[in-house]
């Protein structure tokens, strides 16, 4: 295998894996809690080939992946590797509550500084609320103490928010979740482009979309197999984010042996996709949107509904079911994380949601076609 592929930082010079592995899918025993051989291995295995780039975060596998990611790196030279870690902007309530985080923070992980440091999950009422409590200002203090080497933010909202947050100081780096199907989603293409603009960093989360871009139908499977027979097809998606020269690090969340075997094979050899594999990804996500049932945009003027159906759910899992060709990629948000009141077929047909959608979306017989779509594929 050959050297893993790094990236420089321009303003430090430092140089991060492009692959970095991400703690928060680690494989687990059947009571739920982390399979401690195994992952250690999986990590070992991952940092014996080159990757430099940890990352984790205070709620990861519920709370137990920042002590075990501490356990397993005190073995290692501890400026041999960079360690992430994230600030749960849920859990603070006060600037006390960040305090007293960072701290169990550094215990848990066994080390004095972190190489990055991240504001976790941020939104606009997460933003407006950290700068209120003075949290931004005091990760920005630990940061001047040493305590902190990189200071940035993982990031969910709009594109607008982005740019608000990425403008309002010089953060060192920020995270970011991108891939080839969601260019137009959160940060997206346009947050790419400002970031570079900006000279701002960019960790790649989500590159593969949750798995869904590592397998589709066979129909589109085949159309990347028949370009590189050897590679999978999850390495398409990664390769893609890491073509992009302002990407820093591509975070893979690795639950089992096999996915870190083809992420060092991937990173290992890392080819940027050249100009006839752009333009068949291009082809690909055309023809994957084009399946798409409706227009349903997620609008939720048609909410709520009189009957209790969550109208923009039912639509986003069936839209998801048929662009992606497989019932894997939708069966836990149809069979566990929808709830029996709000499915499709709790519909009563008084057409109040028709009369107050945009898209003119012909509702009530969308959400028939949806209900019995998805029942037969979960048969």
């Amino acid at each position: 295998m050959r050297k893993m592929i790094r990236r420089t930082w321009d303003k430090t010079g430092i140089q991060t894996s492009l692959l970095g592995f991400g703690c928060m899918r680690f494989p687990t025993r059947p009571d739920g809690k982390i399979d401690e051989e195994r992952a250690e291995k999986m990590l070992d295995e991952a940092i014996a080939a080159g990757v430099n780039y940890i990352d984790t975060a205070y709620p990861y596998h519920n709370g137990e992946s920042e002590p075990f990611v501490g356990k397993v790196l005190a073995k290692y030279d501890r400026s041999s590797f960079y360690l992430a870690t994230k600030l749960p902007l849920w859990a603070v309530n006060s600037l006390e509550d960040a305090k007293r985080i960072f701290a169990e923070q550094q215990e848990r992980l066994r080390t004095d500084y972190f190489d990055f440091y991240l504001l976790h999950a941020v939104n606009r009422e997460k933003w407006e609320a950290m700068k209120e409590l003075g949290v931004v200002d005091y990760c920005a203090q630990l940061k001047a103490e040493g305590k902190i080497r990189n200071y940035g933010f993982s990031f969910h909202d709009s594109y607008e928010v982005f740019e608000e947050i990425l403008r309002y100081r010089d953060w060192d780096f920020c995270q970011i979740q991108y891939n080839y199907m969601d260019t137009e989603e959160q940060a997206g293409d346009r947050g790419y482009a400002l970031a570079e603009s900006l000279g701002i960093p960019l960790v790649i989360m989500e590159p593969v979309k949750g798995g869904s871009l590592a397998n589709f139908s066979e129909d589109i499977n085949d159309r990347f197999r028949g370009i590189r027979p050897d590679q999978s097809i999850a390495s398409w998606a990664l390769r893609w984010v890491g073509s992009h020269p302002n990407v820093k690090v591509v975070l893979s969340g690795m639950s089992t042996e096999e996915q870190v075997h083809d992420n060092l094979k991937t990173f290992g050899q890392f080819e940027p996709l050249d100009e006839r594999e752009k333009k068949a990804v291009e082809e690909i996500v055309t023809v994957l949107r084009s399946r798409v049932q409706n227009g349903c945009t997620g609008c939720r003027y048609c909410m709520p509904c009189p009957a209790g159906v969550n109208i923009p759910q039912n639509f986003a899992i069936w839209n998801r079911y048929h662009m992606y060709g497989t019932y894997e990629h939708v069966r836990r948000a149809w069979e566990v994380e929808l709830k029996d009141e709000e499915r499709a077929n709790r519909c009563v047909k008084c057409g109040k949601c028709e009369s107050l959608c945009p898209q003119k979306l012909s509702i009530r017989e969308d959400l028939r076609r949806a209900q019995a779509d998805l029942e037969r594929a979960g048969r």
